[in-house]
């Protein structure tokens, strides 16, 4: 098994001032050619830092890959660094000179003496070209281990790996074949899915690894199987996807990348039908879900955002006396948006939320995190109550998922 370390430089991801994305992807894309990442830490911009993590990855691992750090101005040091810890120089690299020369004539821009010195790069690494920004990769060698370091700027650094660093990796290493497969369920606890498998957990082959994977309403099951035949490990990954679904098949709503509004559309989309919503607590965030996918304009018509009574009147047709008898967070009222805008919108499906969703706001009858939601459709209206949490983004996020699985399951049922 060849083994990789992920480290990410930079004072603004330990800040909390961005976001690591790179060590995500790049999880992805080593598991994809056979290398298995054991570690990824985040380091800031001073020497003694890089340097004592460089010496920890290169202990444990046999490709150890960095980000950051390697623009123009002062605080960024890792090409210094890499050249202390290889006990080497740097140096000006006329093809990575030429690269850096042509980008800002391209772009009709002054090039500085700053931007010149991104063309110096440690006398002991292979420079890796890169033609997306003014940063070079670099690739180091020792006792048989590699060290990449790359740009920290995601567009820049995928289409480093994508190009160059990948297909090397796989020619550098004789690599085994890891092979995943998930499966995706809703509506079940991460304890209560492990009591209904455990049987079959524990019968699974040595070489095939099983991981819960818990989000918002959700937990994914992956599958990792590890030899030497893709196909084979493809295909046995398969069968036992096949002996656990009867076990579980009320929970599953779909397998690998599916999301749950992928899913919603792809079926909507299959049947030639249609979806508007009706959303108070959510605020839209179910629309937002629905159109995130390309091409949902075949399937998604519009939805009516009524935070207020007034609106759930005036333009859903929620009748004075139920939100007077029942209040806005009810069945009663959620069955009548539904209802309401499935019929003005002139949709298959009419799908609504209305609740507390917090921090404040709740009673004793109704405390926070009490969610109604409903979904008419063909067949009738159907309801469910949510009793969730106290934190307002979890809520909607939670409710978003449960209100789309309903559509789901009501879309199936009425085949």
């Amino acid at each position: 098994m060849v083994r990789a370390e992920v480290i990410t430089i930079g004072d603004e991801i330990l800040f909390g001032q961005i976001t690591d994305t790179n060590t995500q992807w790049i999880g992805t894309e080593l598991t994809n050619i056979g290398i298995r990442p054991i570690r990824k830490s985040s380091v800031g911009d001073t020497e003694a830092a890089i340097l004592e993590v460089l010496a920890e990855a290169e202990a444990r691992a046999d490709v150890i890959l960095i980000t950051g750090g390697l623009g123009p101005t002062k605080d960024d040091i890792t090409k210094t660094t890499m050249c202390k810890y290889f006990d080497t120089e740097l140096v000006i690299n006329e093809h990575a000179l030429e690269i850096i020369t042509s980008f800002f004539v391209k772009r009709g821009r002054p090039m500085t003496e700053l931007n010149r010195q991104q063309a110096a790069l440690p006398k002991a690494c292979t420079y890796i070209a890169n033609y997306w920004g003014t940063a070079p990769g670099m690739w180091f060698e020792r006792n048989g281990k590699v060290f990449i370091s790359m740009p920290g700027v995601p567009f820049e650094m995928k289409n480093l790996m994508t190009n160059a660093i990948l297909p090397k990796l796989k020619e550098f290493f004789e690599t085994p074949v890891i092979q995943h497969k998930m499966i995706r369920t809703v509506g079940i606890g991460e304890s209560f899915l492990a009591e209904r498998i455990e049987a079959w957990e524990d019968a699974l082959p040595p070489h095939i690894r099983l991981a819960y994977l818990p989000s918002f309403g959700q937990v994914k099951l992956r599958l990792t199987a590890t030899g030497t035949d893709a196909e084979q490990l493809k295909a046995e990954n398969q069968a036992q996807v096949d002996k656990v679904l009867p076990l579980i098949q009320e929970f599953v709503f779909g397998f690998d990348d599916d999301e749950m509004e992928t899913v919603v559309g792809r079926l909507l989309k299959e049947r030639g039908e249609t979806v508007a919503t009706a959303e108070s607590c959510t605020g839209g965030y179910v629309s937002h879900l629905l159109t995130k996918i390309p091409g949902s304009s075949h399937y998604f018509v519009g939805g009516i955002v009524s935070y207020s009574n007034e609106v759930k009147i005036n333009q859903l047709g929620v009748k004075p006396e139920t939100l007077a008898e029942f209040g806005a967070v009810s069945e009663a009222t959620v069955i009548e948006m539904s209802e309401g805008v499935r019929q003005r919108l002139g949709t298959t499906y009419g799908i609504a939320a209305s609740g507390i969703a917090g921090p404040n706001g709740g009673s004793e009858e109704k405390p926070v995190g009490t969610i109604w939601i409903a979904c008419a459709g063909p067949s009738g209206t159907v309801t469910q109550k949510l009793q969730l949490g106290k934190f307002r983004e979890q809520n909607i996020q939670y409710t978003g998922i449960y209100l789309l699985n309903v559509l789901r399951k009501q879309i199936l049922a009425n085949r």
